[in-house]
């Protein structure tokens, strides 16, 4: 008889085998890693199926891969370089830091409404984008959820509402869209932060 165990247990040992030019110290962390975020996304999400837990968590030789490029190795079975060669490290930006930005934006743009305001607010988004999508604490789907809620979504809005006739006016009209729009930036942070991985 199959128990969840089982699904769990090939998922972890495929990452192992691809993993295993991994030293065994740095394998065994990863593996714990990964142990602790299945468990905790069972606990917190006692419905989800055992499969879609693990398809969120992605491909295990992806996973793979990603922690032989943040070990400084370049393929499976190749040395690792010396600290002078290897790229910058995926990863090594705090989690908070893209949320942070992505939700600042409209803040910043509110209290500076002109210049500097929507400048620094695009670089701000356009930041914050690029660090959660080359991030490891998220998998893809989370991180075009994300993308597609704090910064394509508000995007396209504000641009209807500077090229309809049906855009907030007036001071009320114009804080309550902005305080909806905060709103979704902070609920999807908020969801982001959530489901990261350690």
């Amino acid at each position: 008889m199959k128990t969840a165990a089982d699904p769990i247990r090939a998922y972890l040992s495929a990452v192992e085998r691809e993993a295993s030019a991994l030293t065994p110290d740095r394998r065994q962390e990863l593996l714990a890693d990964l142990a602790e975020h299945i468990e905790v996304t069972r606990a917190e999400r006692p419905d989800a199926a055992i499969g879609e837990i693990l398809a969120e968590l992605g491909d295990p030789r992806t996973i793979a891969a990603t922690a032989l490029a943040e070990a400084g190795y370049g393929t499976a079975g190749t040395a690792p370089r010396s600290d002078a060669d290897a790229p910058a490290r995926r990863g090594k930006v705090h989690p908070l830091a893209p949320l942070l930005m992505l939700v600042l934006v409209l803040p910043f743009v509110m209290v500076f409404p002109e210049n500097p305001g929507p400048v620094i607010g695009a670089v701000f988004r356009i930041t914050g984008a690029v660090l959660l999508c080359t991030s490891v604490h998220w998998v893809a789907v989370q991180k075009t959820t994300g993308v597609l809620l704090t910064v394509v979504l508000p995007i396209v809005v504000i641009l209807a509402w500077n090229k309809s006739s049906s855009a907030p006016t007036g001071d009320t009209a114009a804080l309550l869209a902005n305080l909806a729009m905060l709103a979704l930036l902070v609920g999807t942070a908020t969801w982001l932060w959530r489901v990261r991985r350690p």
